[in-house]
C-alpha cells in the first residue's frame, strides 16, 4: 500500500508540484490578494536564511512589515538580513538566534521575545530531513525535535502573544509528502523500524498537520493553517535530496514560486474567509476565480487515522515531553 500510495503521490506531484504545474495554477490567480501593504504588523519566520522563508521574509519586508527572522546560523542570518533590507527598502528586519531542536532554548527565546515585541502572524517554515538517525542533546531524534516537537514549543508559546493582536494568523510550511504516510502516535522517535529519513520527514509532516487542526478548533481567534509549497529548488532540497534534485533539474519551482501560497495566508485579506485549520496544496489555491469546490481539510491517509482520538493522543505526548525538558539544567 506505501508503494502504491507513494508511486500515486509522485505522479500527482509531476504534474502539479512543479513549475509547470505552478505556471498552470497561476493564470487562475487574482493578483489583487497580494496587492496589500502591512506597516505596523510583525511577522515571524523561522528558516528566514535561506529558500521559501528567505523569499517570504523579502515579500513581506516589500510591503512594510516588520520581520523577525528566527535561525539558526548567525553568519548566515546576518546575510540574510543584509539580502532583505537591500531587496526591500526595509530596515525592520530583526534576527533571533535560536536552536529549534532544542525545547529549552525555544522557551527562553520566547519569554524575551514577547517582552519587547508584539507578532501577528507566526509562519513556521524552517524544518530539516536528516537521513540517518541522531539524537540531540537531550535525547530526541533530530527530524521529530525540529520539525514536530519544535514547532509545537515555539507555536504554544507564541500563542497568548498572538491572541493580543487583531487578524493574527500561524503558516505552517509543511509538506505534499505527508499524503503517504498515516499518523502513527506509537513511534515518535521512531525507534520501531528502519529508519529512513524521507519517510520520518512525512510522517513529521502529517503531525503538523493534525496539530494544525487542533490549535484551529482551540485558538478560534487566531487563523491556522498548513500548505505544501511544491517542489521547490532550495537549498534544503539540494542537501537531503540530491539524488532527487539533480533528476528534477529545472523542473522544480523557484523558491519564490514555493512560498506564494505562504504569502497569501499571510498576507491577503481573503485567505481568512477560508475556514482555520485546513491544509493548502499546490494544485488549488482559493484564490483561484471560478473554483468550484472549496478547500478540504480532508486528506486520504487521515481518514484512516481516526483523527478525533488520534489529535488529542498526539498533544499529550507533545505537552508532556517538552515541559519535562524545561526543568533541565
Amino acid at each position: 500500500m506505501l508503494l502504491y500510495r507513494s508511486a500515486a503521490w509522485f505522479a500527482k506531484g509531476l504534474r502539479e508540484y512543479t513549475k509547470s504545474g505552478y505556471e498552470s495554477a497561476s493564470k487562475d490567480f487574482v493578483p489583487d490578494d497580494l496587492e496589500v501593504q502591512v506597516p505596523g504588523r510583525s511577522f515571524l519566520v523561522t528558516g528566514g536564511n535561506s529558500g521559501i522563508g528567505k523569499a517570504t521574509a523579502i515579500e513581506i519586508a516589500k510591503r512594510g512589515g516588520t520581520v523577525h527572522l528566527v535561525c539558526r546560523d548567525q553568519n548566515r542570518a546576518e546575510g540574510a538580513r543584509g539580502e532583505i533590507i537591500r531587496e526591500s527598502g526595509n530596515r525592520n528586519i530583526f534576527l533571533h538566534i535560536v536552536d529549534l531542536s532544542d525545547p529549552k532554548a525555544i522557551w527562553e527565546f520566547v519569554e524575551n521575545f514577547k517582552q519587547e515585541h508584539t507578532l501577528h502572524v507566526l509562519i513556521n517554515n524552517a524544518g530539516c530531513m536528516v537521513n540517518k538517525r541522531e539524537l540531540t542533546e537531550d535525547g530526541l531524534e533530530k527530524n521529530f525535535a525540529t520539525n514536530t516537537l519544535g514547532v509545537y514549543v515555539l507555536t504554544t508559546a507564541l500563542i497568548p502573544v498572538l491572541e493580543k493582536e487583531h487578524d493574527s494568523r500561524v503558516i505552517t510550511v509543511s509538506s505534499g509528502g505527508m499524503l503517504v504516510q498515516k499518523l502513527n502516535t506509537n513511534d515518535l522517535q521512531s525507534e520501531r523500524t528502519a529508519f529512513n529519513g524521507t519517510m520520518v520527514y512525512a510522517q513529521n509532516k502529517r503531525q503538523q498537520v493534525v496539530l494544525t487542526e487542533h490549535w484551529a478548533r482551540a485558538h478560534p481567534a487566531i487563523h491556522f493553517s498548513c500548505m505544501h509549497p511544491g517542489w521547490a529548488d532550495t537549498p534544503g532540497v539540494r542537501l537531503s535530496m540530491p539524488g532527487f534534485h539533480a533528476s528534477m533539474g529545472d523542473r522544480l519551482r523557484s523558491a519564490a514560486q514555493g512560498a506564494d501560497t505562504v504569502l497569501w495566508l499571510a498576507l491577503a485579506p481573503a485567505a481568512t474567509a477560508q475556514p482555520s485549520g485546513l491544509f493548502f496544496q499546490g494544485d488549488f489555491l482559493p484564490r483561484c476565480e471560478g473554483a468550484q469546490d472549496p478547500p478540504s481539510p480532508n486528506h486520504p491517509p487521515l481518514h484512516e487515522t481516526q483523527i478525533g482520538n488520534q489529535c488529542p493522543h498526539t498533544c499529550l505526548l507533545l505537552e508532556h515531553r517538552p515541559h519535562r525538558l524545561k526543568r533541565r539544567n
